[in-house]
């Protein structure tokens, strides 16, 4: 069981870092909203055991963290 989470989470990191290199486009205000969603995402997951609600919690956090670090300039 170890080593399925272990693979998991190896996984998702290689899938939010593949994803990141279309965002070329973006923001860095996107970005940060993107990534924070991601790094969010997998922090909830591992802290809760798995847990649904702790991963779609913690995108959103982080998410939410990820958007506010860089504010456009107008």
């Amino acid at each position: 069981m170890k080593t399925f989470r272990q693979v998991t989470l190896c996984s998702a990191v290689c899938v939010a870092a593949l994803s990141l290199s279309a965002c070329s486009g973006m923001s860095a205000q996107e970005k940060n909203t993107l990534i924070g969603t991601g790094t969010g995402a997998v922090a909830g997951s591992v802290l809760t055991g798995g847990s649904t609600l702790g991963t779609v919690g913690g995108a959103a956090v982080g998410g939410y963290i990820g958007n506010q670090v860089v504010k456009p300039h107008d």
